[in-house]
């Protein structure tokens, strides 16, 4: 096993050596390097043994021991009681027997995607790949393999970006309610331990009570750096619970840490967060399952699922339709955004078939109208149109009901791009943003193409829109005008 002591002080030594220092001062010298604006599209994945159950989503080890509810039920009458058969008990039926990461690859890259999150480790505590920290682990136990290792492999050399994704700060908390009554979830539980700590929860997971303790938080340190030395991954991606304040100097060692090894191995790197985690301009803010109602001067991300009640594969998830997934996408670019858009593999490691052909359908699209997306900028607005764009995390729970009038732009070189989200039966657009002595627009344009189709449109513009007639373009998804512009 790892000598936990030796890898705190590699680890301040790496800070003392470096550029990057712990502190909101220094890391506000970060920058995003220019692969990651270009991407826009990346895949999220969170697999693990809660893939055994399958049953609510990826919550359940910890919704299992809360007597009452739907999971506890459900886990009594397919398992029996929990002091016989607990959540460790999922660790062997978890063989991942059919996962071929290049499978895998092939599909994310025919999606369209350049960049591929796999979640390293849940809120579970079950590491996904080889490590000295805990035997409880990918390598060592269940598929006896270190598949976050094979996934590096194999992206990379489709030219997927590798990152990571650790939800780690949570387990502090995640399996605590195992206490409360007789199941496998008992002390002494010291660290390395699967269940441990076990600390009691936090009301409504609130940011303020229960601190985790200094063993903890170095355990958690260790665990993300350790990720950091073995996988180099190019960007590291933290769930939620990191904004609470006991995290903080963590997180800058951390991020330190992390940034300094960066320049080591010649690429920068980034860090994606939520909520204040991180001093704003010292990593990347992330929105979980939302997205910003207009356009924002500085970068960020989405995540979001094909599904809308589970971040893992259960046969109950309800799907959204490529369409809705595609006009998010275009809405987020259009605001200075990427997506980061997850799929959930089920346990023997193949990916259901409703997430294959959503992703298919995806990329269908972008090979048709990706010069619209992949390195474009935001426009001077990021669109027009009547639809309301709910701002914040977990406000993508319906589908929004776009129209012929949401136009989103993107500007590429001589190139502006205005993408109408659900194409008119009459062929007939107005653009008001384009209209004579528009305040957004005072170009000359000299060009107008629709992507994907023969027909050109004929095109005019007034003082009250640019209008454009098509007579044989039709589509479900949206529909991509490209205009030249002096």
């Amino acid at each position: 096993m790892l000598n936990r002591k030796a890898y705190l002080r590699k680890i301040e030594e790496k800070i003392a050596a470096g550029r990057f220092k712990d502190d909101w001062d220094s890391l506000s010298a970060f920058q995003l390097p220019n692969w990651y604006r270009q991407a826009k599209f990346g895949i999220f994945i969170h697999w693990g043994v809660y893939s055994v159950p399958a049953f609510g989503n990826e919550w359940y080890p910890r919704n299992m021991y809360i007597r009452g509810s739907k999971e506890y039920e459900h886990h009594l009458a397919t398992y029996g009681e929990h002091q016989h058969f607990g959540y460790k008990d999922f660790i062997p039926m978890f063989k991942a027997e059919r996962f071929d990461a290049n499978e895998w690859a092939e599909l994310f890259t025919r999606a369209g995607a350049k960049y591929v999150m796999p979640v390293a480790e849940h809120h579970d505590g079950f590491q996904m790949y080889k490590s000295e920290l805990s035997r409880f682990n990918a390598y060592e136990q269940g598929p006896c393999r270190d598949l976050l290792g094979e996934m590096k492999q194999a992206f990379e050399r489709h030219g997927l970006a590798f990152c990571v994704s650790s939800h780690r700060a949570e387990h502090w908390f995640f399996m605590s309610h195992g206490k409360a009554f007789d199941s496998d979830i008992r002390e002494p539980l010291v660290c390395g331990d699967f269940y441990w700590p076990a600390m009691p929860e936090p009301d409504h997971q609130d940011l303020f009570g229960s601190p985790p303790h200094e063993e903890f938080l170095e355990d958690w340190l260790l665990r993300c750096c350790e990720l950091v030395d073995q996988y180099r991954p190019k960007v590291f991606y933290f769930d939620w619970w990191i904004q609470n304040a006991a995290f903080k100097p963590y997180l800058k060692k951390f991020a330190a840490y992390y940034y300094n090894k960066g320049e080591e191995w010649g690429e920068p790197v980034i860090i994606n967060y939520k909520h204040d985690a991180f001093m704003f301009g010292t990593a990347v803010p992330d929105v979980e399952r939302g997205q910003f109602a207009d356009l924002k001067p500085y970068y960020w991300q989405t995540d979001t699922a094909v599904a809308r009640n589970s971040w893992c594969y259960t046969p109950n998830n309800a799907y959204k339709t490529p369409r809705e997934i595609v006009q998010d996408l275009v809405d987020i670019v259009s605001k200075n955004g990427n997506l980061l858009l997850n799929v959930g593999p089920k346990a023997d490691g193949t990916i259901p078939e409703e997430d294959r052909n959503i992703l298919l359908a995806i990329g269908d699209w972008l090979r048709v109208n990706g010069e619209a997306i992949y390195d474009t900028t935001y426009w001077r607005t990021y669109g027009e149109g009547p639809t309301e764009v709910k701002e914040g995390h977990f406000t993508d729970g319906t589908a929004k009901r776009f129209t012929s009038e949401d136009i989103r732009f993107t500007v590429k070189g001589r190139y502006l791009y205005a993408t109408v989200l659900a194409y008119p039966e009459d062929g007939v657009v107005r653009i008001r943003s384009l209209r004579e002595h528009s305040p957004h627009f005072h170009g000359i344009i000299k060009d107008i193409r629709v992507l994907g189709f023969e027909e050109q449109p004929e095109w005019e513009r007034n003082g009250d829109a640019l209008v454009l007639r098509t007579k044989s373009v039709s589509s479900s998804m949206p529909v991509v005008f490209r205009m030249m512009i002096d």
